[in-house]
């Protein structure tokens, strides 16, 4: 064929997110990978304009990979396809779709839904589609044999290495049975061969690939695999530069002193560690399947902060069943306390496919209908209570994950016994002060916890002007300094 017979795609939450589901598509299509392109969009491209795109040199199949954050563009996608182009069979998959899809309009609208992992029977799919037979609704594809799988690390384009996120996976699968996570319905984890997948890292390093996100849920299950990444990392570092940046999802309570010894010879900054937290409540854990030994988290924790120069972005999820307002308030005071640089406050949401919603009833929760299914009220906390603790979850994100208040946020943290409370009140008076959770300009930002800081917390004007100018300047130039701090002598510029 002259023209492209299938066009894979998706809409990315933004340009720097690149898609590994579409590239293993790719990569595993076998005889028709010449006759297929890959052409990746981003929620905030018009429907029509996407739909232009993708019709531009008349595929005879569009492949869509379809996400939480993405269900309701791509059905207007879908959509306008269906009516300009109904000629055009479309195959719709991906996590979203994967469970109780039945009724979306997008999988109405659609030729073919693949639930599961589609890496190898999607090619299938589109032999029988291309051939004229008929092909079931819906498709259930059968976990594939990673070692058959054709790793499509080479379909990243030097395009993708300078400027977009490269994310990579050495395993598949999560052995633990939290409720709230995806990964709970997974049997078991699967590896792909590890001198095969080191032989791609190797290759995308060789093309000047320096940053990686790795995909794994548990990148640090087996010590031995674990070891052998970060050793190859290890190895290229010695000889290169620049640094590359790692990313990694680990289990908090399995950091085996091999491994530690590794961790502790990476530079500052080249190593991310993802630490699903969630609570620290042993009831909570019970109930949501959540396994962790606590001793052995917060002694890990601190290893990192003392030891290592990783940086740990740590979670903690809002409305899990069984907590209370007081125990939530206990689980973020001790993550505090143990200094990860990132405290990622997320708000439960009920995943398609999730056990977690057996408990609806029991403790009266009631879910957003729409992406993202995000919990909206529960028995602990009414709905004018969820809707304050995800303004707390989003000043935070803006006044602390960033570290650009460190001082002064330390200040404000000591004006009342609990770091959850001190934060809560600030943003109760944020949300009283400018009614927005957005579109805060970076100045405004200094000027509304000076405020605080001044008018709350009691401390002088020259005391706050120290504070504030001196986290300023520990990561911007004075020319930039805000005009209410560059006023004052304190901020000696």
């Amino acid at each position: 064929m002259t023209r492209t017979a299938i066009r894979l795609a998706t809409l990315n939450a933004r340009y720097s997110h690149a898609s590994l589901a579409l590239r293993y598509l790719l990569a595993n299509l076998g005889s028709l990978r010449d006759q297929a392109a890959i052409r990746e969009f981003t929620i905030h491209d018009r429907p029509s304009a996407v739909a232009e795109t993708l019709l531009s040199d008349a595929p005879a199949i569009i492949g869509l990979g379809v996400y939480i954050w993405n269900l309701r563009e791509t059905t207007q996608v879908v959509a306008l396809l269906r009516t300009v182009a109904p000629e055009v069979r479309i195959v719709v998959g991906g996590p979203e779709l994967s469970h109780d899809s039945e009724h979306e309009r997008i999988v109405e609208l659609a030729d073919v839904l693949i639930t599961g992992e589609a890496d190898l029977a999607f090619a299938r799919v589109c032999t029988e589609l291309l051939a004229g037979a008929a092909v079931p609704k819906v498709v259930r594809a059968a976990k594939p044999d990673l070692a058959q799988v054709v790793l499509p690390y080479e379909l990243y384009s030097d395009e993708d290495l300078a400027h977009r996120l490269i994310y990579v996976e050495a395993s598949r699968g999560c052995p633990y049975t939290c409720e709230f996570c995806l990964s709970s319905v997974d049997n078991g984890v699967r590896t792909f061969p590890q001198q095969a997948f080191l032989d791609a890292l190797a290759r995308l390093w060789a093309r000047g690939c320096r940053t990686y996100k790795f995909v794994d849920r548990t990148f640090n299950l087996s010590p031995r695999s674990a070891g052998a990444i970060l050793e190859f990392f290890l190895a290229r570092i010695a000889q290169d530069a620049p640094l590359p940046f790692l990313h990694f999802e680990m289990v908090p309570d399995r950091l085996p002193d091999s491994l530690k010894t590794l961790i502790a010879r990476f530079p500052a900054g080249v190593v991310q560690f993802e630490v699903g937290i969630q609570s620290f409540t042993p009831e909570v854990g019970e109930l949501v399947s959540r396994r962790m030994d606590r001793g052995r988290t917060e002694a890990n924790l601190r290893w990192l902060a003392a030891e290592s120069g990783v940086h740990v972005h740590a979670d903690l999820i809002i409305g899990l069943p069984g907590e209370t307002m007081a125990s939530l308030g206990d689980s973020f005071d001790c993550l505090w306390y143990l200094q990860p640089h990132e405290i990622q406050v997320g708000i439960l949401k009920l995943l398609k496919g999730t056990p977690i919603g057996r408990h609806r009833d029991a403790f009266a929760m009631r879910f957003n209908p729409e992406p993202p299914y995000d919990l909206l009220a529960c028995s602990a906390f009414d709905f004018a209570t969820m809707q304050r603790l995800k303004r707390f979850a989003r000043y935070f994100e803006m006044f602390a994950n960033r570290e650009r208040f460190c001082d002064a946020l330390d200040r404000l943290m000591a004006m009342q016994r609990s770091p959850f409370a001190a934060f809560l009140a600030f943003s109760d008076w944020l949300w009283a002060t400018v009614a927005r959770e957005h579109a805060l300009a970076l100045p405004r930002q200094y000027e509304l916890l000076a405020d605080y800081l001044m008018t709350i917390g009691g401390l002088p004007r020259s005391a706050v002007v120290a504070l504030l100018s001196g986290d300023f300047l520990r990561h911007q130039s004075p020319k930039y300094l805000p005009e209410f701090l560059r006023a004052h002598p304190a901020a000696g510029v």
